[in-house]
């Protein structure tokens, strides 16, 4: 069940820099009729809209809030595809002490936030038809790195409730896509040290056009993120996604 973006509305979190601010791109290059950019401070927009004007729409939204949330859902009523992009990540190793308050940090924002985000938006999806919805994982949501130990068990998360909401949302002809970047050149990645074999953010904008228009489940977009895909591929046809797991 795939679904074009020409002429389509759509929301993204994280909107204002990094993969977010390259799906708006990739959308509205694609024929989007409107991006609602969702981000905690509305002047972190104003590139977006100066340069693209009254296609993108910024709203205030900040996965820590959930009211915020519920008040993005009701100013975007129309939308029919929701991207939720935005999430957080720590250095921190599993024996730190601070891995605790990184566990706290990164689970509020990419487990909590993706819930609260897909259960505000999943009755105006409904109303609007349907459409999809995507979630922005990561291939640390396969496979553990030590430095990162906390980042990719908030990432494991919310693949396995992406899982779910991919069963949950199929009821009400919402298809679901779940993103899996490796190494991207954003923020995020210099901060981690991850510079020099980070890939364009443009990959992931393109490849969530072309998922959503296949109708895939997974998205692999970049050079790291499809040697582990090719790698998943046999488990995930025959396990995650084999006829009645929907």
């Amino acid at each position: 069940m795939g679904i074009e973006v020409q002429g389509k509305i759509a929301l993204v979190t994280g909107a204002n820099r990094g993969i977010g601010k390259a799906i708006v791109e990739a959308l509205l290059s694609h024929g989007a009729a409107k991006v609602y950019a969702a981000v905690r401070s509305l002047g972190t927009a104003t590139p977006l809209v100066e340069k693209y004007g009254e296609k993108v729409v910024p709203v205030q939204c900040d996965l820590a809030d959930p009211a915020s949330i519920t008040r993005a859902a009701a100013t975007a009523s129309d939308v029919e595809i929701v991207i939720n992009n935005a999430g957080v990540l720590k250095v921190a190793n599993a024996l730190e002490t601070a891995a605790f308050e990184a566990l706290e940090y990164e689970f509020q924002i990419n487990v909590y936030g993706l819930l609260h985000v897909a259960q505000a938006f999943a009755p105006v999806l409904k109303a609007n038809g349907g459409g999809a919805f995507a979630q922005l994982n990561s291939v640390a949501s396969l496979k553990a790195f030590p430095d990162f130990a906390t980042y990719c068990a908030s990432k494991a998360a919310a693949y396995s409730l992406t899982q779910s909401l991919r069963a949950s949302f199929a009821a009400q002809g919402t298809h679901v896509l779940s993103v899996h970047p490796g190494p991207i050149a954003t923020d995020m990645a210099n901060d981690a040290g991850l510079t020099e074999i980070a890939e364009p953010a443009s990959q992931v904008g393109e490849g969530v056009v072309t998922a959503l228009r296949s109708g895939a489940f997974h998205l692999w977009p970049d050079s790291m993120a499809r040697s582990m895909g090719d790698a998943y591929q046999s488990f995930s046809a025959a396990v995650i996604e084999a006829e009645g797991s929907e």
